[in-house]
């Protein structure tokens, strides 16, 4: 199992703040002989008498040296987990939970330019 990734609390935090149940820290999933762990599981009822959502957040952080090479190993994480997902839990939803700056394309590029 990895480390936490930095934001990994706050999303954890907004996750609760907008009413979700946080169900498993990380979600595990067992995948053939594989164990795979998602950053965290959750859980929201909409109506007492409707089924609840489930999702699965993959936290990642973009804090390392190569924003395209941690681009590549997250997409490629998030393939896998939402593969496996859709064998072991079908009603999870999975996301990706990474900062504004990498969802916005601003990150800056070495020397301080775009």
């Amino acid at each position: 199992m990895s480390a936490k990734d930095k934001f990994h609390d706050i999303v954890k935090l907004g996750l609760q703040k907008d009413g979700w149940t946080i169900t498993d820290d990380p979600l595990r999933i067992e995948w053939g002989l594989v164990e795979l762990y998602i950053d965290l599981g959750a859980e929201k009822i909409i109506a007492a008498e409707r089924e609840g959502q489930k999702i699965a957040v993959e936290v990642k952080s973009f804090l390392g040296q190569s924003t395209i090479s941690e681009f590549h190993t997250a997409l490629g994480q998030f393939i896998n987990y939402r593969f496996a997902l859709s064998q072991e839990q079908p009603e999870r939803i999975l996301y990706l939970a990474v900062p504004l700056d990498i969802a916005g394309g601003r990150r800056q590029k070495a020397g301080g330019r775009r």
